[in-house]
């Protein structure tokens, strides 16, 4: 158990798809991530 290259490969590859989603919603809704949920 642990970390290895397959795990850290996944993990950067949906990181920059969940933070180029997140600049999606910005850039198209006009608002930022937390007011587009309504967490702020």
């Amino acid at each position: 158990m642990g970390f290895n290259h397959q795990s850290e490969s996944w993990n950067g590859r949906l990181a920059m798809i969940g933070f180029l989603a997140a600049i999606a919603i910005e850039f198209f809704s006009g608002q930022g991530f937390l007011h587009f949920w309504n967490i702020l």
